[in-house]
């Protein structure tokens, strides 16, 4: 048997949709950094509004 590791998923006009592997991104980030990002934007808003 081969090492074919791919999905194949049913589109929606009645082909196939291939999922090899996960594509490499330039930006790869994890939920934590999404979450700190969020709460620096959240503190800078505030910040703004004391100093403003």
């Amino acid at each position: 048997m081969a090492k074919n590791n791919t999905i194949n998923m049913p589109a929606g006009f009645g082909g196939l949709t291939r999922y090899n592997e996960e594509y490499e991104s330039r930006i790869n980030l994890n939920p934590s950094h999404v979450i700190l990002f969020i709460l620096a934007i959240i503190f800078f808003r505030i910040g703004l509004a004391m100093f403003l």
